[in-house]
């Protein structure tokens, strides 16, 4: 989502303004009108006369009713918090939204991130967090320094400090990402810097946007960054079955008339939503619409815990859901009965009885993503599919979808094909490798019903026409049809040519604007190699030699002495498997010394180039950066 001029909204601060929305729209309508403004701030109990209050939610109207309809949809409530940002009716703004959604501001700044902001965090939400790693890592050895925490104190904040909790929560939500080998157990203030880059460099990796926090951000505990890197890495593991080609039982959840393409295009969050409304429908239910306002009284929780509680069928032990606290009056009570029933599926987790009733969407859409994981109850329907619409992503279309995610961009791309369709990811990508775009040509969201597609190929025509004008790419043959249509091939030209000058662009900064490409990488990795006498050496990012991983590990060594372990090294004849334990090795041992590698240890065995290039650029940017210093 975009906001006038060239100002982009960070995907965080736009889900905690759909937070705020969904506070504000008591009645659900998806608009605001002055009367939810005004109980906003009435119940905000401000120091504000009556008259003041009347005043500042005129002037918000007016800033915010583009289409003058007497109320403000999302898309005009977005735009107006920017228009409002430094003055002080946005300040009074953000305090009455924040006294309803229970948040504890926190003065204090990053050093990374804006000076003298104040910053606020979610209690619930620490709390929630905290429940779910000390039961996701109780039995972990590593961690029995700092688990249990107690949900009550900052000690999650303390706890984050030494990096090993983020590493095991990252290879939680996506395993092998790290090397468990690297991990530094022994703890000294630099080992405890390279854990910490280890995991700020893998949460990147798997898709997490950490541009704003430094490892000095970690060590120091900083709840609201802490809580924002948490949330990314625990939803990567809530939403990564989430996905019709790891779960094909998800094709039941097909609507009337409608075909695979077009469920494999929503979102997990759209999938769980649909996936909850499949059960209330089977029950007989009314089906909701969102995760806050729609089971604030539990109801449809208790007939979705009916419906995928296991029957008894096969060797499955049954398991009764008591209803008896369904009709209770109060609303806190009903849903501490409800998060019983849950119990007794082992699900009751992230949320409590007052983020049920008060509607908290994080932490809802977390409690129904892990009763979708423990108990899916659906079944794949007969029928025949195209099986290559199942296939899923490539590892080199995941790797993409992990960089641009890690930058940002927003809205999240969950699907790499479809979700550029409109060129507005495209568009945040080449603000990133400094081709300009003029931003007042762009059609942004919501597209108008009729001719709504014909917006986003303009968009996909302009993004076409400034790769091959402006940045000077090679997009032979390509059409913004193409990009429009999501045809693989075509898109994969660009986006690779977008992460490449992405790549060089980090090195000519380093190198004092001196250009980098290809020759000039490889003419430094030779040489740092002879200078460091090492025996390796590559011709290409082709090099067969690259398998072994060992021109990777050498390299490493050359560049950060001690940092390899020798005997975690297979050098001679190797198998497959010390192949792949050897890219696992120096994937890992690279992040932790201060690379941002995206690429995966397949990519260094299966000698893919263009990956293999990227990990070499990363490795000299990060000598170059060592030598500024």
């Amino acid at each position: 989502m975009m906001a006038t001029k060239t100002t982009t909204i960070s995907r965080e601060e736009l889900e905690e303004l759909k937070e705020a929305f969904g506070k504000i729209d008591i009645d659900n309508s998806g608009f605001v009108s002055d009367y939810e403004l005004q109980d906003l701030f009435k119940e905000a109990n401000l120091p504000l006369p009556g008259y003041r209050v009347r005043e500042i939610v005129e002037r918000i109207i007016v800033a915010a009713d583009s289409n003058k309809d007497g109320k403000i949809s999302f898309e005009e409530f977005v735009s107006v918090i920017q228009e409002l940002k430094s003055n002080d009716i946005s300040k009074m703004f953000r305090k009455a939204i924040n006294k309803r959604m229970g948040i504890t501001a926190i003065g204090g700044t990053s050093e990374i991130s804006s000076e003298g902001t104040q910053h606020s965090y979610s209690d619930e939400e620490k709390v929630a967090f905290v429940n779910w790693i000390n039961k996701s890592l109780e039995n972990d050895p590593d961690c029995k320094h700092v688990i249990p925490m107690n949900p009550e104190d900052d000690s999650l904040f303390k706890a984050v400090r030494d990096g090993i909790l983020l590493c095991k929560m990252i290879n939680l939500s996506e395993p092998d990402t790290i090397d468990e080998r690297v991990i530094n157990k022994k703890l000294t203030p630099f080992t405890i810097s390279e854990n910490l880059s280890l995991a700020l460099n893998s949460a990147s990796a798997i898709g997490c946007t950490v541009v704003n926090i430094g490892a000095q951000d970690l060590k120091e505990g900083r709840p609201h960054l802490v809580l924002g890197l948490l949330w990314q890495i625990i939803k990567v593991g809530l939403f990564s079955e989430i996905e019709i080609s790891r779960n094909e039982a998800l094709i039941a959840l097909l609507g009337e008339g409608e075909d695979l393409e077009q469920l494999l295009k929503l979102s997990p969050e759209e999938l769980l939503l649909r996936w909850v409304n499949y059960h209330l429908n089977n029950a007989g239910w009314e089906t909701i619409t969102n995760f806050s306002n729609d089971v604030k009284d539990s109801r449809a929780y208790f007939h979705l815990l009916k419906q995928i509680a296991p029957k008894g069928d096969g060797e499955e032990m049954r398991i009764d859901i008591d209803f008896s606290g369904f009709n209770e009056r109060d609303d806190h009570r009903r849903a501490e009965y409800m998060l019983q029933e849950a119990d007794k599926l082992g699900c009751r987790q992230f949320v409590s009885p007052s983020d049920v009733v008060n509607g908290h969407p994080k932490l809802n859409m977390a409690f129904v993503a892990n009763l979708f994981n423990k108990y899916p109850a659906l079944h794949k329907p007969a029928g025949d599919y195209d099986l290559a619409l199942l296939e899923g992503e490539s590892r080199e279309e995941r790797t993409f979808r992990n960089w641009m995610n890690s930058l940002g961009v927003a809205p999240y791309v969950n699907h790499l094909y479809s979700d550029l369709t409109d060129a507005l990811v495209i568009f945040q990508l080449y603000d990133q490798v400094r081709v300009p775009v003029e931003w007042p040509r762009v059609n942004r969201p919501p597209y108008p019903a009729l001719g709504g597609n014909m917006k986003k190929i303009e968009n996909c025509n302009y993004a076409v026409e400034l790769g091959k004008t402006k940045a000077k790419f090679s997009l032979v043959g390509i059409a913004g049809q193409d990009l429009n249509n999501g045809i693989r091939t075509l898109t994969l030209a660009l986006v690779w040519q977008l992460m490449r000058r992405y790549t060089l662009n980090v090195l000519s900064d380093l190198g004092a604007g001196e250009k980098a490409n290809d020759d000039v990488i490889i003419s430094w990795v030779n040489q740092t190699l002879a200078e460091a006498n090492k025996s390796v050496s590559i011709t290409s990012f082709k090099d067969r030699s690259i398998s072994t991983s060992l021109p990777v590990l050498d390299l490493i060594d050359a560049i950060a002495p001690n940092a390899i372990k020798s005997e975690l090294v297979k050098r001679g004849d190797l198998t497959d498997a010390d192949k792949l334990n050897n890219a696992k090795y120096a994937i890992s041992v690279a992040r932790k010394i201060g690379a941002r590698v995206y690429a995966l240890a397949d990519d260094l065995v299966e000698v893919n180039p263009k990956m293999v290039m990227t990990v070499f650029a990363c490795l000299m940017g990060r000598w170059m950066n060592k030598r500024k210093q």
